[in-house]
């Protein structure tokens, strides 16, 4: 289960706040944030290498970022399916739902954030829905945006979120990154815990699955960060992707 937590605050310096939980194969090739796509030469994002996507993807000039979740409905014939990680890339450029048929996509949720605003489209396969996100602190999962308490992790984590030290993207050290840092490594749950936001299982084949990365994007006014973990297990590994080292 992926997991997105935003939290949104229109009048603060730093309007909006992201971490994003990647969950997959442990096999599953991919590179850290970096320029990775001609066709898209602002953006930066990790890159999948099986499919060439990614699963977040950052504008910088346009202070903006787009994360996708995989959703839950009609899967789209084997014939015409495409990869969604193309979606994040075409979200953060334009700055919205990407155009053309979505048929060809497996389920998945889309959210947009920049300084005026955070949308959230989900796909199932069938239609699809747009939404507007509040001022707060909200929790995307593969079953979309939870407004209830029904799923633990939710239940555990909103509001821990929601009462910790907003990161600034204005920040040049780490201090007021700590709380939001360490909550989205996981707040020390164990992996097996069913409320861990930080999750590794071994399947009955023999494979891994688990959390294989954690990325944390503050966007203000004139000023936007990035930071990324591809440790989970250590947080010693976090660092920073933008600003570039050395242009704070």
């Amino acid at each position: 289960m992926c997991t997105v937590v935003v939290g949104i605050d229109p009048g603060a310096e730093t309007p909006v706040v992201l971490a994003g939980v990647r969950d997959e194969f442990a096999e599953r090739p991919w590179r850290p944030p970096g320029a990775h796509w001609p066709e898209f030469p602002r953006l930066v994002g990790g890159r999948d290498l099986m499919a060439g996507g990614t699963w977040l993807a950052v504008d910088p000039d346009g202070s903006r970022v787009a994360a996708l979740l995989n959703g839950r409905g009609v899967l789209a014939e084997a014939s015409i399916r495409r990869s969604r990680g193309d979606l994040p890339l075409r979200a953060a450029a334009s700055g919205g739902l990407p155009d053309g048929d979505l048929s060809c996509y497996d389920p998945f949720h889309l959210l947009v954030a920049d300084i005026g605003g955070v949308r959230l489209w989900s796909w199932d396969g069938s239609r699809v829905s747009e939404d507007k996100l509040p001022a707060g602190v909200h929790v995307v999962v593969n079953s979309g945006w939870e407004r209830g308490e029904a799923n633990a992790r939710v239940a555990f984590f909103r509001p821990r979120f929601a009462a910790a030290p907003r990161p600034s993207a204005s920040d040049t050290g780490d201090r007021s990154w700590q709380a939001w840092r360490g909550l989205a490594s996981g707040a020390r749950l164990p992996v097996s815990d069913p409320r861990a936001l930080v999750v590794r299982e071994q399947l009955p084949d023999g494979r891994v699955w688990g959390t294989s990365s954690i990325t944390l994007v503050a966007l203000g006014a004139g000023a936007l960060r990035y930071d990324f973990c591809p440790r989970p297990a250590d947080p010693a590994s976090w660092y920073g992707v933008l600003p570039a080292p050395g242009t704070r």
